[in-house]
């Protein structure tokens, strides 16, 4: 996240706030691993749950 504000120029608070928050549900959440869950992403926790259904 450090990076991509670095590299953006913005022109208000409104864009700094949408690019925080399509990194964080765009990427941090779903995809990376977390420990709760086994280090998977909840999106392959999420598949493997429909799979065993």
């Amino acid at each position: 996240m450090y990076e991509e504000l670095n590299r953006k120029k913005f022109t208000s608070l409104k864009e700094v706030k949408l690019a925080c928050f399509e990194y964080i549900e765009g990427f941090y959440n779903p995809r990376r691993p977390h420990s709760a869950i086994g280090m998977l992403s909840p999106n392959l926790k999420e598949d493997i749950f429909w799979q065993s259904s």
